[in-house]
């Protein structure tokens, strides 16, 4: 009997347990999810919750809900949601500080317990995080990264199909540089029916959904006071998909760039195919000027939180070891 894909997913909160949600419905293999949360009994009673599900619903895998990392042992791909939501009036970058202690924690478990797995980080600020993920791993940067471009395509497709009143189906959309405020959606490449969206919609209004897709994150922690989940899990589970059936997806994710659009040794969303090795290559291709320039932009705005983060390392390091 061939053996069924494990995918570990860390955090058992909204992101989490809806990620194993969409990956154990689509069957993509069998599920672990992990979370310190009262001794682990969140990640067991969620599961629980789920394999009482499978019967209705019709999927069947495995589920296993713990606090033990022994449990994870030789995943093929760890999805990393862990970590504190935004809270409505909270940047990105008021995040950082908490979640990369809690994202170094985990990296350096799995670096252990699944040396050879594919690394999926969802937890934000995002390129940040991936950054970190793959410092404290050690694991080649192909297999290592981030979920981002996914949603925020998503997010503009959906806007878009809105706007004209077409299935999201005849939409497609690509989006480069960082998770945030400074994303950059990318009408030059955005197309309803294979005809450009900026034959279709007036520049002004164009630019009007273009900021929309940037504060799509906001707008829904504005509406519920915490992050979104349900889109977030089905941008993560379509490139757990990609990964474990090795698909070769397109998919704008956030990738290490070095030489690649002259990023210069950081994560950020650009066009990659993603199958079993991870990210297998990074698609470049010509911006407009004005692209150009946002991107660049956006790209400082990741350089800055990296640069913040080893500031906070500095900082904890020079400090020592605590004792109680």
């Amino acid at each position: 009997m061939m053996k069924q894909p494990k995918i570990t997913i860390v955090g058992a909160g909204n992101v989490g347990a809806t990620t194993a949600h969409c990956c154990a419905a689509a069957e993509l293999g069998d599920m672990v999810l992990i979370d310190v949360c009262e001794g682990g009994d969140l990640a067991r009673g969620k599961t629980l919750d789920l394999a009482q599900a499978a019967p209705i619903m019709g999927f069947d895998c495995k589920l296993t809900g713990t606090d033990d990392y022994e449990d994870t042992v030789d995943s093929d791909v760890v999805v990393i949601t862990a970590g504190m939501p935004r809270r409505p009036g909270m940047s990105r970058g008021e995040l950082l500080e908490v979640n990369a202690k809690v994202v170094t924690s985990v990296a350096e478990q799995i670096r252990y317990t699944s040396p050879d797995a594919v690394v999926i980080v969802v937890t934000n600020p995002l390129d940040a995080m991936t950054q970190r993920v793959f410092q404290v791993t050690g694991f080649p940067q192909e297999r290592v990264v981030g979920q981002a471009g996914v949603l925020d395509t998503a997010r503009f497709r959906a806007f878009l199909a809105m706007e004209l009143g077409v299935s999201v189906e005849d939409v497609t959309a690509m989006l480069l540089g960082g998770h945030g405020d400074t994303m950059v959606p990318l009408a030059s490449c955005s197309t309803v029916g294979g005809i450009p969206v900026n034959q279709l919609i007036k520049p002004a209004r164009l630019a009007q959904i273009v900021q929309r897709t940037r504060d799509g994150g906001a707008e829904i922690v504005s509406l519920i006071k915490t992050g979104a989940y349900y889109a977030p899990a089905a941008a993560t589970m379509q490139m757990v998909e990609a990964v474990v059936r090795d698909k070769k997806r397109l998919l704008p994710c956030s990738a290490y760039c070095d030489k690649e659009y002259g990023v210069g040794g950081y994560y950020v969303g650009v066009p990659v195919v993603l199958g079993a090795e991870g990210v297998e290559r990074i698609v470049e291709f010509e911006m407009t000027a004005d692209e150009q320039t946002a991107f660049r932009k956006s790209v400082e705005s990741v350089r800055e939180l990296v640069k913040r983060m080893a500031q906070l390392d500095a900082v904890i390091a020079s400090i020592g070891p605590q004792h109680h």
